[in-house]
């Protein structure tokens, strides 16, 4: 039960946090939202584009949740952090899955709501983790897990995923 609430725990703080509390307090009020030319078309393919982006953001999102748990031992949070490096599933494609697919829901959150402000939102989310990632995150990587994230950090791209998956030599 206590494993449970931890992972609880951090999932409201921050995914949910980022990907609901702060994109409704942006939409409150917001009378730029739905601002899209008057064409239909133009219209559907926002709603297209928007569905595709929020199955693929919550997919992530998921399946990186599950990793954590199931194979990390740990949880999403940085106070509470996996205690066995995961390069399985997703993680043998892209280092980042998770972060990736919060920035697909803000994105589909922008697109189906037509707000701007939630569009900017995305994309402070997406500098922030720029920044965050090659400066705080990935050091206390390469110290919790020294040689093998080195090699996984050369191998696996941190953004872009990769066309084949990574399979870690230890396996």
């Amino acid at each position: 039960m206590l494993y449970f609430l931890r992972h609880l725990a951090s999932i409201l703080l921050l995914p949910f946090t980022v990907a609901v509390i702060v994109p409704l307090l942006l939409l409150t009020g917001d009378k730029t939202r739905g601002l899209t030319p008057d064409s239909t078309s133009f219209r559907a393919v926002l709603i297209v584009a928007g569905s595709v982006s929020l199955a693929i953001g919550l997919t992530l999102f998921l399946f990186t949740v599950s990793q954590f748990a199931r194979r990390g031992k740990g949880t999403l949070a940085p106070w509470d952090p996996p205690r066995v490096l995961v390069v399985e599933g997703v993680y043998r494609y892209v280092r980042n899955p998770m972060i990736s697919g919060l920035l697909f829901i803000l994105l589909a959150e922008a697109l189906l709501t037509g707000s701007r402000p939630v569009l900017v939102w995305f994309g402070l989310f997406f500098v922030a983790n720029l920044v965050y990632l090659p400066l705080f995150e990935e050091p206390g990587l390469k110290e919790r897990f020294g040689d093998r994230y080195l090699t996984y950090q050369k191998n696996v791209p941190r953004w872009i995923p990769r066309v084949t998956p990574w399979i870690p030599p230890w396996q």
